[in-house]
């Protein structure tokens, strides 16, 4: 029987069998929810371990704010706020750990360092990066990003379908490959994002691992009302229920404890296993 995988350096994850949950570190002066909360080294390393003892099964590091109206920083910048906090936690994280960039070669100093994916938001494919996450063995998350002139659902999915071709032309296997719709990236409409969520299954393609990211985002305090950022957990929750239901593979969260709860939830709720407790 054909089991779907997502195959990462020194790690490998069942897709289909219960929801994954990535915990979200930005050691960042400016990111949306919570920019400077953890960009000294101390208070970075003690979150990440949180973030695996609280039940995460990816670490998401991201060394550069890509909220809209970010400022860009350069691949060395990047390289310079995470190598540390790499260095200090290696061998002591035992979950993957993911590199939130597009640059080539800030994700292979990330890759020497102990990272296992890359998450790439920049929606298009860069041979130099293939290149990486090939020697490597990486995970590559594929990204859409940007405002589709055409239906929504359509429209991403079939460009998912595009990136994910072109990154096995360059010879990544479709296990290594990782598919996220985008959220918030580009959508500046906000039922665009609403109809993301809401037909995760329309969006989807087969044959790959699938991630939503929605967490905090401004879609979700549209909808709920609630404009601080660092406030949105609950409508956050729903939504990713929503997303699970749909077919998300891995939710990608801020609040790991309310991501989990979320998984754990929705799974035994539309995958009729046991949450995830045994496995």
């Amino acid at each position: 029987m054909f089991v779907l995988k997502f195959n990462m350096k020194d790690f490998s994850f069942d897709i289909g069998k219960r929801t994954y949950v990535m915990g979200i570190l930005n050691i960042t002066p400016d990111s949306f929810s919570d920019g400077g909360r953890y960009y000294n080294l101390d208070d970075a390393v003690k979150h990440a371990h949180y973030i695996e003892d609280a039940g995460a099964d990816i670490l998401d590091i991201g060394a550069q704010s890509t909220r809209p109206g970010h400022t860009p920083v350069t691949p060395e910048e990047e390289i310079r706020r995470f190598e540390n906090l790499l260095k200090e936690i290696r061998g002591s994280i035992n979950i993957p750990i993911s590199i939130d960039t597009y640059y080539p070669k800030a994700a292979a100093a990330a890759l020497e360092l102990g990272a296992s994916i890359i998450n790439d938001v920049s929606g298009k494919i860069n041979s130099e990066m293939a290149s990486v996450v090939k020697q490597s063995g990486a995970g590559w998350i594929l990204m859409h990003n940007g405002n589709p002139p055409s239906d929504i659902v359509k429209s991403v999915h079939d460009e998912l379908v595009s990136m994910a071709a072109a990154a096995e032309a360059l010879g990544i296997d479709s296990s290594h490959i990782c598919l996220d719709p985008g959220i918030g990236f580009g959508k500046d409409d906000y039922m665009q994002n609403i109809e993301l969520v809401r037909r995760t299954g329309e969006v989807r393609p087969d044959g790959y691992a699938y991630l939503v990211g929605l967490s905090r985002k401004r879609f979700v305090g549209e909808a709920t009302g609630v404009i601080i950022a660092d406030q949105r957990d609950i409508g956050t929750a729903v939504a990713n229920t929503a997303a699970i239901m749909g077919g998300a593979d891995i939710i990608r969260v801020h609040n790991v404890e309310y991501g989990v709860q979320t998984a754990r939830m929705a799974d035994l709720l539309y995958r009729c296993d046991d949450g995830g407790k045994n496995g």
